[in-house]
């Protein structure tokens, strides 16, 4: 058996931790894509290829590495030929985190430990879990209770209805809370003004705020706002290849809104005042309502512009970028400080090179007003494999107070990806066992473990304000793992 009961765990104190203190914890994910309608719908997939490669760009990037045609990745292919080239990529993915996560996804839930994944299982793979999906613990639902959810967060565009989440609040028997985010990046996209107007226009209309101004955008973003405070939304997203402060005064802005508004296209300069001004009092709506807020910087995007033109966003042709990092960021909350209107903040940050230099950054606006109100995020997107992992763990610890972390999340919009969530487990229990056997940290696993027990589940709670059940609720006492 390859993923075995103490995969990446290579020391005693490590493993102890695991077993003991992380293993069994429920999951609080407050950062996924998943479909809002799909649980609602308590979608059932029709097989794997449904469940396991649509949508996922991680898996398409390392087919088309293999040398897959594109019709196997996003196109016309049936779902076993697309299913049976994923199976011949698979053994080329040794050292990549999908060769993890592929078998750890296989042994559970569908109890395929003892299967390595490639060309010669790929029938008996399929089979066994395409029958497995007819169960009625592998419907979406069905899946997040296996993984011992009870809260997750949903990425939602401010224009959103939230109708399917407004469904499964009103619904009984249900054990997980499915809460919107509010992530208004179309907002901010004014450098297209034809595809911006366009989401005006529909901000318009759900909104009922005739956007002419400046001033009516910001109200109806905040009604919009509101609208999402009173279906449960306590956490923002904002998307950004580099975080937007440049110096602007109010005239400045209205003139660029107004000449982008009429179909004009504004300068980089413009775009970037504007940017500015918006990202600031979107921020300021935040801080007034107790939110926190989320900012993943760093993703130079759809690089490939003749795939893009093919096949749209988010089906793999991403990067990461190396612009500046330090001095706008720092500027950025400096403003919001000054104002004193800066709200629970974390920053993702996808260049590993600037890990200590966002780490540094963040513990420079700590203001005791709350235990680690500036957080570091979890590794993200590139760099949520072991080794990127471990790198944050350990910039966060060297930077920071790794204890009050807020954990792990999926980025993902894979019901089957929370195996992320045990992978992440692992590698911290791991890193904080190695520390205990070589004389690094006592051997005190109550005071170890409960560190390991508030990152993995508690700190969330905390920190957005969750009320989920308690970590030794007895509905938890058995290992999703065995």
């Amino acid at each position: 058996m390859f993923i075995t009961e103490n995969f990446l765990l290579e020391t005693p104190s490590g493993v102890r931790l695991y077993h003991e203190y992380a293993r069994d914890l429920p999951i609080i994910d407050y950062h996924t894509h998943l479909p809002p309608q799909q649980i609602a719908d308590d979608h059932r997939f029709e097989n794997m290829t449904r469940l396991w490669l649509a949508g996922d760009h991680y898996k398409w990037r390392a087919m088309r590495a293999n040398g897959v045609p594109e019709r196997y990745c996003t196109g016309d292919a049936t779902d076993w030929e697309k299913f049976e080239k994923w199976a011949e990529t698979v053994p080329k993915t040794i050292r990549n985190p999908l060769y993890h996560w592929t078998h750890m996804e296989l042994r559970f839930p569908f109890g395929l430990g003892d299967v390595l994944f490639g060309p010669d299982t790929a029938r008996r793979v399929w089979d066994h879990c395409n029958e497995r999906l007819k169960e009625p613990m592998f419907s979406c639902r069905g899946l997040l209770r296996q993984m011992k959810v009870v809260l997750l967060c949903t990425t939602d565009d401010p224009t959103d209805s939230l109708e399917h989440h407004a469904r499964l609040a009103g619904e009984k028997g249900f054990p997980v809370q499915v809460l919107p985010t509010y992530r208004p990046d179309r907002a901010l996209g004014i450098e297209s003004p034809q595809t911006w107007n366009t989401w005006l226009d529909r901000l318009e209309e759900v909104s009922g705020v005739r956007i002419a101004q400046l001033d009516h955008l910001l109200e109806a973003l905040r009604r919009r706002h509101d609208f999402f405070h009173a279906h449960g939304c306590r956490i923002s997203d904002h998307g950004l290849e580099r975080v937007f402060a440049e110096d602007y005064t109010a005239g400045e802005v209205e003139a660029a809104f107004r000449k982008a508004r009429s179909g004009g296209q504004v300068s980089p300069e413009e775009a970037a005042k504007f940017k500015s001004a918006l990202l600031y009092e979107l921020a300021v709506m935040h801080w007034e309502k107790g939110w926190a807020q989320q900012f993943h910087i760093g993703a130079l995007r759809n690089v490939n512009s003749r795939a893009f033109e093919m096949l749209g966003p988010d089906t793999g042709f991403d990067c990461i970028a190396d612009g500046e990092i330090a001095r706008p960021l720092a500027k950025f909350f400096d403003r919001l400080e000054r104002a004193g209107k800066l709200t629970k903040t974390i920053v993702y940050n996808l260049n590993p090179a600037v890990n200590d230099v966002v780490a540094g950054v963040l513990g420079s606006f700590q203001d005791g007003s709350f235990p680690g109100k500036m957080q570091y995020g979890s590794a993200w997107w590139f760099l949520d494999q072991k080794d990127g992992i471990q790198k944050q763990l350990e910039t966060l610890s060297n930077q920071g107070l790794l204890a009050h972390f807020v954990g792990m999340l999926t980025d993902s919009r894979s019901f089957l990806s929370y195996v992320r969530h045990d992978y992440f487990r692992r590698i911290l229990c791991n890193l904080l066992g190695k520390d205990i056997d070589a004389g690094l940290l006592p051997r005190d696993f109550e005071f170890v473990g409960g560190i390991v027990r508030d990152i993995c589940y508690r700190n969330a709670a905390r920190y957005f304000g969750f009320t989920v059940p308690a970590w030794d609720d007895p509905q938890f006492s058995a290992s999703k793992n065995g």
